[in-house]
C-alpha cells in the first residue's frame, strides 16, 4: 500500500522514539489516564506506519489542524478520517522526520497536550531543517482521538522547504 509505505518512510523511525520516551502519568484519573494512553498510541501507530490501528484510535469525525506557513503543502485542517490519511500521504510526500524529542507530555480530563523538537529534510529542497520546537494539543473521545492541533515552528521549517 502506498500510503503505508510512504508513511512508515517518514514518520517510521522518529515517531516510534516516542513510545521509548513515554512520559510517566501519576495521579491520573481514569479519563485522563485514557486520554493520555489514546495519544500516545496514536503516536506509536502512526510511527510504525500502523494505518489500521491509526484507523480504529481515530474518531470518524477527527480533525486534524497544523498551524503554521500556509505554503506549505501539508498546513491547514483536514477532517474525517480519509482527509487525515490523505493530508499524512501529503506530509509524508514532502518531509522526512530524521529527530525527535518528546520533552514534556501532560494530560488532564480529555485532553493531552505535548511538547518537545524535531528535526527533518524538506525533500522539495532537500535541506535540512535544523532542530525546531513543536506542541501538540490532543483531544479524546471514547478512547479516540478527536482533534490533533499541531504547532510547530513554520519559520524553520517554511525556509528550508523554500530554499
Amino acid at each position: 500500500m502506498k500510503r503505508r509505505t510512504l508513511l512508515t518512510t517518514s514518520l517510521g523511525a522518529s515517531l516510534a522514539i516516542i513510545l521509548g520516551q513515554h512520559a510517566g502519568a501519576q495521579d491520573m484519573d481514569a479519563t485522563t489516564q485514557e486520554s493520555f494512553d489514546t495519544v500516545m498510541a496514536f503516536m506509536g501507530a502512526m510511527g510504525s506506519g500502523d494505518m489500521e490501528k491509526m484507523a480504529t484510535l481515530m474518531a470518524d469525525d477527527m480533525v486534524w489542524h497544523n498551524e503554521g506557513d500556509e505554503s506549505l503543502p501539508w498546513i491547514g485542517e483536514a477532517r474525517g478520517k480519509q482527509a487525515v490519511f490523505d493530508f499524512l500521504a501529503v506530509f509524508s510526500e514532502n518531509f522526512q522526520t530524521t529527530a525527535w524529542d518528546n520533552t514534556d507530555a501532560f494530560a488532564s480530563g480529555d485532553t493531552v497536550a505535548v511538547f518537545g523538537k524535531m528535526s527533518g529534510i524538506t525533500k522539495k529542497s532537500g535541506k535540512e531543517t535544523g532542530p525546531f520546537t513543536f506542541a501538540l494539543r490532543a483531544k479524546v473521545r471514547d478512547g479516540q482521538v478527536v482533534l490533533w492541533h499541531w504547532f510547530e515552528d513554520s519559520f524553520a521549517v517554511s525556509q528550508a522547504y523554500h530554499a
